[in-house]
């Protein structure tokens, strides 16, 4: 009986979550006709009506919102005792929900998943990469490896890696157009804008211990995706902002010089965020612990502390 209470409540949350019984039914493997069954039965035991539905979506009724509080608490303590009996002894299992950013997600938290469900195959783990940070309250994430910081108090965050940014151009791009002295020089150079979120279009900003400054920038070549920005770098098209994590390679081989290495840019530090509670899973502490040992060795210093 538990066993079904807990399940139900379960199947509800997914469907409050989703606002759509077809994608709850997906995410539980059955027939979109057998959520609806389900939903029914539910909404039959308690004598209540916890959704009103329309052709499209569903929205909670007062009592659906109030039932959706009540279950989420529940599970989370539940999820929580689970935790306090077990922790010293259980073995990482269930369902793993991680989020990343498309090409990072794509080139390397995928084969670290695939590296971790062999060492932990009772884990299933379920990767999702989207080019803009999520929700992970509502969507129900248990963590998102990010670079930069997300401004969501709910969150808590652990430092995966630090990863300090830089201005970089190909030497023929410098041979060409010369070598930027000063920030002011940026004004006259072809410079390749990464468009990220809802930050200022073509404005670089630059901070030390005691002094920020913001830059206009102009260029011809513009991209919401780091990896084209990097391409177009490569291939002389001008000066680009990327990280240590991008560049290291390529400063090394000689492909990319760093531009101004005098003047610091904001970190892209690698966090895992999840959502703020006591105890976390065994699986998601499993995990954080997997990348902290994956990113353990540190770069080579690729250009000087801004600050010294």
């Amino acid at each position: 009986m538990k066993n079904n209470i807990s399940a139900d409540l379960e199947f509800f949350v997914l469907v409050a979550r989703h606002r759509s019984l077809s994608a709850a039914a997906r995410g539980l493997d059955i027939t979109p006709p057998a959520a609806t069954k389900r939903l029914a039965q539910l909404e039959s035991r308690l004598g209540i009506r916890l959704v009103n539905r329309t052709t499209r979506s569903i929205s909670l009724t007062s009592e659906g919102e109030t039932f959706l509080a009540h279950a989420t608490r529940i599970l989370e303590q539940i999820g929580e005792m689970e935790q306090a009996v077990t922790s010293g002894r259980a073995t990482p299992r269930g369902l793993l929900r991680v989020n990343a950013t498309l090409g990072f997600g794509r080139t390397t938290i995928a084969p670290l998943v695939s590296e971790f469900s062999r060492e932990y195959p009772d884990v299933e783990v379920q990767v999702e990469v989207t080019d803009r940070p999520i929700d992970l309250v509502e969507s129900g994430f248990d963590l998102a490896i990010r670079f930069g910081t997300l401004p969501d108090r709910r969150l808590s965050a652990r430092r995966i890696m630090s990863n300090r940014r830089y201005l970089c151009a190909s030497p023929d791009y410098l041979k060409q157009h010369g070598t930027p002295k000063t920030l002011a020089d940026l004004a006259r150079h072809r410079c390749i804008i990464h468009r990220q979120n809802d930050d200022t279009y073509g404005i670089w900003r630059f901070v030390s211990r005691n002094h920020s400054e913001a830059i206009k920038v102009h260029g011809v070549l513009s991209s919401n995706d780091g990896d084209i920005v990097l391409g177009w770098a490569l291939d002389g098209h001008g000066i680009a902002i990327r990280s240590e994590w991008d560049l290291a390679k390529y400063i090394e081989s000689g492909r990319l010089k760093i531009v101004l290495p005098k003047f610091g840019l904001p970190s892209a530090d690698l966090f895992a965020y999840y959502p703020g509670q006591r105890n976390l899973p065994v699986r998601t502490r499993a995990f954080i612990d997997f990348l902290l040992a994956r990113f353990r060795k540190p770069f080579k210093p690729i250009g000087p502390d801004p600050d010294d």
